[in-house]
């Protein structure tokens, strides 16, 4: 069973090229960027925003599949997703520097550490604030790269260049907030901690009317997190 969300990303190592001239957004990206950073909260309610831990449920096979869904993030990239059915849990989990899963749904039930290619959502998930905030401290680069419709609406389609070359793009909303979409529709957004978080996630192949959905139920910030749930578990079976 796939229990990871995705945001689209393809790997690259092409340098960014210049936007076109004929096609630039009457703001510029790092006003774009502002407006998205002041429509999720403000640049104060991010910062102050520490910790998060989400629960809700995650719906598989056109929703005939119910699994119980758990998501903890920490400052300054840790993140643990856990998803429960049948008395069993598969986890995620990623602590800063290696990522690590359990996948009892595969018949794997001992922690086993993640390869540098299955970590990379993982580091990208960790991101509390998402890929556009602090962009030139995180080694990214942004482009904007046209206009495109999302449910009815013309967007903004950034693309963001990652520093290890990983490629995302994000469409913003010209009036309101952020929607990250490809293969990921993200909605439903409430205020946690005075950051608005999206309670509702839909992931799958684009096209694909089969979708992963998870519907968040609860939402805390700023909760104590203990970091120990995010490393690699000592007393694993070797």
């Amino acid at each position: 069973m796939y229990s990871r969300l995705t945001i689209v990303s393809v790997a690259s190592a092409l340098a960014v090229t210049a936007v076109c001239a004929q096609d630039k957004p009457q703001l510029t990206v790092d006003e774009l960027v502002a407006k998205n950073v002041g429509a999720k909260g403000g640049a104060d309610a991010l910062r102050a925003l520490q910790s998060i831990r989400l629960n809700g449920k995650m719906l598989v096979n056109e929703g005939q599949i119910q699994l119980a869904y758990a998501e903890t993030k920490k400052r300054p990239d840790e993140v643990r997703t856990e998803t429960t059915l049948q008395g069993m849990t598969a986890v995620e989990a990623y602590d800063g520097k290696e990522g690590w899963r359990i996948s009892p749904f595969q018949g794997r039930k001992d922690p086993e550490r993640m390869s540098a290619d299955d970590v990379k959502p993982l580091m990208e998930d960790a991101e509390i604030d998402g890929p556009l905030v602090n962009w030139k401290e995180k080694g990214s680069t942004l482009e904007y790269v046209g206009r495109e419709d999302v449910d009815g609406t013309s967007a903004y389609k950034i693309k963001v260049v990652r520093k290890n070359g990983d490629v995302n793009f994000v469409d913003l909303d010209p009036d309101h907030g952020a929607q990250e979409e490809t293969e990921t529709d993200v909605g439903d957004y409430e205020k946690i901690g005075g950051v608005f978080i999206p309670f509702s996630i839909e992931s799958g192949r684009k096209g694909d009317p089969d979708k992963q959905k998870v519907v968040i139920e609860k939402a805390e910030a700023n909760v104590p997190v203990d970091d120990a749930i995010f490393h690699f578990p000592t007393t694993a079976s070797k």
